[in-house]
């Protein structure tokens, strides 16, 4: 048996997924218990020099591909949201089941790609969306299945994990290291999806969907990049024995969802906090399993293609088996988000203030007003008649934190709020601010 397979998009992924196709054949046919063969790619550039090659038509006419009646499934890996949304639509109108890479578009429009592949009663998988090699989205609707999944925490950005990693053990400065990740091709010219958290929420918005069986769009997500992290905020916190990472969090409580992107300190002991350089990581805790971590690349030609390549033999099989997926789109709840008010989590607060005395105390004064306690304190001279004092506070909602911070910076003797950092703790109590 042969299964026909057409490829739009010829860029990074697109190159890992011939090239893997070609150098595994024989494995993947025989796992497969077919020949999955490439028809025909599309890319814009017919003339340009490529790294690859073999028996299958090169055109710039995606019609070709969707209309042609031979091929089974669309493999989309162009990215962006147009003209893939349509493509996609076009490919599931045809008849052929989908594999895509593309968080963008799952993120904004997945709801409705996935009710076009039910009504074509066709597959539409997108295991490479998240965490590139990392097999997460099989991971949360299949193997984790038999448990309520309660939280989801990963490092869902290579370039922001870098930048972190490199500034934490280089003592460097976020400028400086950005400009590095940029030269070395870990960042974009135009960084902002990255640095501003914006893809990790992209990302985030597929994991909560799936983890907790109810539709979470990208702008349900709270979202706060890493530019405003200094060295000095790494300095405090490998002094708390801690260190900072840009999360992408997502729980199930009693009150609803939480899905928020942000830079978290976390403590040495958490198992996120030694995942170090590029590597992607995502914590899932469940009721039955109890926490795992899934661990890997998160980006490349060759980590997404093998991802995409494991989507195009879970449609074989389906094909083989005269079956369809059943869980398509497994969003069958309804649940409430959670403001951010109402998060509830410990806080770093970094402060310059006159150095006088009763400082410290009115700062306690303010804080215990709106019912916060601080678990730790550092102060530190800096010049002449002032002091940086860091506050570590005790769990609290962060709508308290605000009405805090408001009347600090009403406070006379506090010149500037440096910087303001959540902590996030491990659920089991053995990882807190303390």
């Amino acid at each position: 048996m042969t299964i026909h397979i057409g490829i739009l998009g010829l860029g990074t992924v697109g190159t890992g997924v011939v090239s893997i196709l070609q150098q595994n054949a024989a494995d993947i046919q025989t796992r497969s218990h077919c020949e999955i063969k490439i028809k025909a790619i599309l890319d814009r550039d017919l003339h340009r020099k490529r790294e690859i090659s073999g028996d299958f038509l090169l055109t710039d006419q995606p019609e070709e591909i969707l209309q042609d009646p031979e091929i089974d499934i669309i493999v989309e890996v162009m990215g962006g949201i147009e003209p893939a949304r349509t493509f996609i639509l076009e490919a599931l109108r045809q008849g052929k089941h989908v594999v895509t890479a593309n968080k963008d578009l799952i993120a904004l429009h997945g709801h409705e790609l996935l009710d076009a592949a039910d009504e074509a009663g066709k597959d539409l998988y997108f295991e490479a969306s998240v965490g590139g090699g990392i097999p997460i989205i099989a991971a949360l609707k299949e193997s984790l299945a038999a448990n309520r999944i309660t939280e989801v925490i990963g490092i869902i950005n290579g370039t922001t994990n870098y930048i972190l990693t490199a500034m934490a053990e280089q003592g460097r400065e976020y400028a400086e290291v950005l400009a590095e990740a940029q030269q070395l091709g870990y960042a974009e010219s135009d960084p902002s999806a990255d640095v501003d958290g914006l893809d990790a929420a992209r990302k985030l918005a597929i994991l909560s969907s799936i983890a907790f069986n109810s539709r979470v769009a990208l702008k349900d997500v709270f979202v706060e990049g890493i530019s405003k992290i200094t060295r000095e905020d790494l300095a405090y916190a490998a002094e708390l024995g801690c260190t900072i990472k840009l999360l992408a969090i997502t729980k199930h409580q009693d009150q609803g969802i939480e899905v928020r992107v942000h830079p978290a300190i976390l403590r040495r002991t958490h198992p996120l906090a030694s995942v170090n350089g590029v590597f992607n990581a995502i914590y899932v805790v469940g009721d039955a399993v109890g926490e795992t971590m899934f661990y890997g690349r998160g980006a490349g030609s060759l980590p997404t293609g093998s991802a995409i390549i494991s989507d195009i033999m879970r449609v074989v099989r389906n094909i083989q088996s005269n079956s369809k997926s059943s869980i398509n789109c497994s969003c069958y709840l309804d649940l409430p988000l959670k403001a951010i008010t109402d998060f509830y989590t410990s806080f770093y607060v970094r402060l310059l203030v006159k150095d006088e005395p009763r400082v410290l105390a009115t700062l306690a004064l303010l804080f215990a007003e709106a019912n916060i306690s601080f678990a730790s304190i550092i102060q530190k001279p800096r010049g002449e008649q002032q002091a940086e004092i860091v506050l570590v506070t005790h769990p609290c909602r962060e709508g308290a934190l605000q009405e805090a911070l408001d009347s600090v910076r009403a406070y006379s003797k506090v010149l500037n709020i440096r910087n303001v950092i959540r902590f996030e703790s491990r659920q089991d109590g053995n990882d807190d601010s303390r």
